[in-house]
């Protein structure tokens, strides 16, 4: 009885993804933090997975960072978001896919609001309307980007040219993995696996090769949480949360970290360097940081992208000692140049966390 029980709630916190068609929509901050990110994933669904995924250029940012910063009030990020829809009901698509975690919790709620207070929806719809003369349905489905890249993760593993594996001894890579808190924990059954064991990325660890480090503070903010860094003064608290986290997982030895959500790899990046120069502190093996990926990143290194392809040069933490546990083959001339082949300005190395 006990273990049909257990059965029954983790069922509730499974997702059946459509497997084609989606209407894809990009990440306002993580087209800045990591760039190359989102091109990655595009690449990977459309010419290594054949599915059909469309972005259009009239797409904006869904307004969810001046929304929890309480820049603009709901009902004026609500008729932006009916925007989105609208452009999706235009372009012939019903699955929604969103690159941001920030947006997935902004839809997810906005869609169940619609659903409770029908009166509401009405009237954004009339708002919309005498905006930009627009009409919309609600997504049929909505998913999360990296909801797609679980889905898939078998058919990345079967075409793997590389394995989350240390080449010399054989054993998995240790693999901490960091949920955004907006993907499961605003709507626990909105995300695979809930809010306490959300498997999206565990199940892409598991899959490529890697064991899935377990610890104490692995559910805790990464440190971002809006207004805790927008606001310059509460930045403190920001970090503090960030070096909560990594005095926690420091015991385990982690290799990498990986990332569902824009800020997350942004804060848990950048801030190991603050820590470093503030305190002398470094987390990773031989003076180094632990790496921190995003998920596409790791898809992408899987199936054999170059490195610097994908972005991986403007890490704060250096990620050789990652690739070359792997067996990854890399350039290091190559690491700061441009698409044109010339060499873009260097950056300075810091005081106290290593660099390669």
């Amino acid at each position: 009885m006990i273990f049909q029980g257990k059965q029954k709630i983790w069922s509730d916190y499974q997702k059946d993804i459509p497997d084609d068609h989606y209407f894809y929509v990009r990440s306002c901050i993580r087209q800045n933090f990591f760039p190359a990110s989102e091109q990655t994933f595009l690449d990977i669904v459309h010419n290594r997975l054949g599915k059909d995924f469309y972005e259009t250029p009239h797409h904006t940012t869904c307004g969810g960072i001046a929304y929890h910063g309480e820049a603009i009030p709901q009902e004026t990020v609500m008729t932006i978001i009916a925007r989105q829809f609208a452009l999706m009901t235009e372009s012939g698509y019903e699955n929604y896919v969103c690159s941001c975690i920030t947006s997935f919790g902004l839809y997810t709620e906005t869609m169940d609001d619609w659903r409770n207070f029908p009166e509401l929806e009405a009237k954004i719809r009339e708002d919309l309307w005498k905006a930009c003369r627009r009409e919309f349905k609600v997504p049929k489905y909505l998913a999360h980007a990296s909801d797609v890249i679980y889905k898939f993760r078998n058919e990345i593993a079967e075409r793997a040219k590389f394995r989350l594996v240390n080449k010399e001894t054989g054993e998995p890579l240790r693999v901490v993995e960091h949920i955004g808190c907006h993907y499961s924990k605003m709507f626990p059954s909105k995300g695979i696996g809930g809010a306490e064991y959300p498997y999206v990325l565990a199940g892409m660890i598991e899959s490529w090769g890697g064991e899935v480090i377990d610890y104490p503070e692995r559910r805790h903010c990464c440190g971002f949480g809006f207004r805790q860094y927008l606001v310059k003064a509460n930045r403190g608290y920001s970090i503090s949360n960030t070096y909560k986290k990594f005095e926690s997982m420091e015991p385990y030895k982690p290799d990498m970290i990986i990332t569902n959500c824009p800020g997350c790899p942004f804060f848990m990046d950048r801030w190991q360097y603050v820590i470093a120069e503030q305190t002398g502190k470094t987390y990773g093996e031989n003076g180094y940081g632990i790496p921190v990926f995003t998920y596409e990143e790791v898809a992408g290194l899987v199936l054999g992208y170059n490195p610097w392809d994908l972005g991986l040069q403007i890490h704060q933490v250096a990620v050789e000692p990652l690739l070359d546990k792997i067996g990854i083959p890399y350039d290091k001339a190559d690491k700061y140049k441009g698409k044109n082949g010339k060499l873009l300005r260097v950056p300075e190395y810091p005081m106290n966390i290593k660099c390669c």
